[in-house]
């Protein structure tokens, strides 16, 4: 397992237990006593942990800054942006949720041709460039996220069809659906897929799994993850059991 993987997974275990010892970590995921202390080390700067002794305590979960979350995963939502492109046919309608993986499918679509792309966040706009018509959803502007929401948002939304909406995620559950923040990112997502023929969530291997927050987004009968290499199998099963559409892109995609 990864060294980032292997830390989400710690974040993810202090988070459900309250504590995380070095013994218990060091003998759950088989590796030394030390590896585990530099990992505690590195949360612990990155605020994700509070160091105790012989261990680690889950810290508040708290929204990350966009340039914080620009740095992270950036070679897994490279290669989840390029395989999610590959979906997308010349000629069709897509919106593109906020956030740095919808970010890096903007980024992805310069091949395309005759696309409209709508899309609720700055980040993803900024990506796309000139290439393609674009239209982008005005609304209240949450910062944190840079992404619009609220009513002017959805009354945009509802004069609107796309023939495929790609999502993004604080966490994924195979039971709960979509994690976020608050009730308008939720709702405003729930808009989303309903106005799209296919659904598509975008989320590296990080987040699945993941409930950092308390507001949840129940998923269409139908949907498709698009996830990294470093997903587990087992957990990527757990999606194929409720009917989810599973794709990993490997290593070479990008």
């Amino acid at each position: 397992m990864k060294a980032a993987l292997r830390r989400e997974r710690i974040v993810e275990l202090a988070a459900s237990t309250g504590l995380a010892s070095v013994e218990d970590l060091s003998r759950e995921f088989g590796v030394t006593a030390s590896t585990i202390r530099r990992d505690l080390a590195r949360l612990t700067a990155d605020g994700r942990l509070a160091r105790t002794y012989g261990g680690a305590i889950a810290v508040p979960a708290r929204e990350t800054a966009p340039d914080e979350r620009a740095q992270l995963a950036q070679v897994a939502k490279r290669v989840i942006g390029v395989r999610a492109a590959a979906e997308v046919e010349d000629g069709e309608t897509v919106l593109l949720d906020a956030g740095t993986t919808t970010a890096a499918l903007a980024a992805a679509l310069h091949r395309h041709r005759g696309l409209r792309v709508v899309t609720t966040g700055l980040t993803p706009l900024q990506a796309l460039g000139d290439t393609h018509e674009t239209v982008c959803l005005g609304g209240h502007l949450r910062a944190i996220s840079q992404s619009f929401v609220g009513p002017l948002t959805e009354a945009a939304l509802e004069s609107l069809t796309f023939d495929r909406v790609f999502l993004g995620a604080d966490g994924v559950s195979p039971e709960r659906g979509i994690c976020e923040a608050t009730l308008d990112q939720t709702r405003l997502k729930e808009l989303m897929w309903r106005r799209s023929r296919h659904t598509y969530v975008l989320a590296d291997a990080a987040k699945l799994g993941a409930e950092p927050f308390h507001a949840w987004l129940r998923m269409p009968q139908q949907w498709t993850l698009v996830t990294d290499a470093d997903a587990p199998a087992e957990v990527c099963q757990r999606f194929r059991d409720r009917g989810v559409t599973v794709v990993t892109a490997g290593p070479g995609t990008a």
